[in-house]
């Protein structure tokens, strides 16, 4: 099950959805947990859903981060019978085309990481600033925490049920950018088998990221927490 959060994605949703149902198997479904955006996503969400059998949508009353999102999307496919998940974004930026590349690596690993710091990897349409606050908290997370994970940040990632049900996502004390780094960091402690395979990401072109600064030093404050607690 491929599951994407959505706060505000109306512009990119339609687009996304029908690019992903096209380049993954019939057996492979979609899941839509939206946190009651007030563009109207979450309707459009139903509309696809009533077109396509393979797509679903989890409603949230608010917005309720991310990490809760994604927390509460694994929970609604393990609920359903899924053994697979894959997090991605809605804005392109994490684009459909490596899909079946993620879902093949899933066959044989247990966590599978879409990352831009591997060879082959990197961003497209990024300033200075950002490239090095996004891959300065990678080696910084790296580094702390001593895992030879090169994309501790990135959001576009496979997990086996197994994995999540070891971790136990019910207890992750994060949200947002750090969701990423305690998760992958979990799954590494208990010795799963971590696979990273290089994607480009593309910054947004429709919508406005809702990633700034604070939210990545708050991430980056927490890394200790987590080498110290987890």
């Amino acid at each position: 099950m491929i599951v994407i959060p959505t706060y505000n994605e109306i512009d990119s949703l339609r687009p996304l959805a029908e690019e992903v149902l096209k380049v993954t198997p019939d057996h492979t479904h979609v899941l839509v947990v939206d946190d009651g955006s007030p563009d109207g996503t979450g309707k459009l969400a139903d509309t696809i859903a009533n077109e396509h059998s393979r797509f679903h949508v989890l409603h949230r009353k608010k917005k309720m981060g991310l990490g809760t999102a994604y927390v509460a999307g694994f929970g609604w496919g393990i609920d359903k019978g899924y053994d697979a998940f894959i997090e991605m974004d809605a804005d392109f930026s994490h684009h459909p085309k490596y899909l079946a590349t993620m879902l093949d690596l899933l066959n044989r690993n247990d966590v599978v990481i879409g990352s831009r710091y591997v060879k082959g990897g990197g961003t497209v349409n990024w300033g200075f600033g950002r490239r090095l606050l996004s891959r300065g908290g990678s080696l910084y997370s790296r580094g702390i925490l001593c895992a030879p994970i090169r994309d501790f940040t990135g959001g576009f990632n496979g997990w086996h049920k197994r994995v999540l049900d070891a971790v136990n996502i019910g207890t992750l004390r994060s949200d947002g950018y750090s969701f990423q780094i305690e998760l992958k960091y979990r799954a590494f402690k208990k010795g799963f088998k971590i696979q990273e395979f290089p994607i480009v990401f593309e910054d947004r072109k429709l919508g406005k990221s809702k990633m700034n600064k604070k939210i990545v030093f708050e991430a980056l404050g927490r890394v200790w927490s987590f080498r110290f607690r987890t």
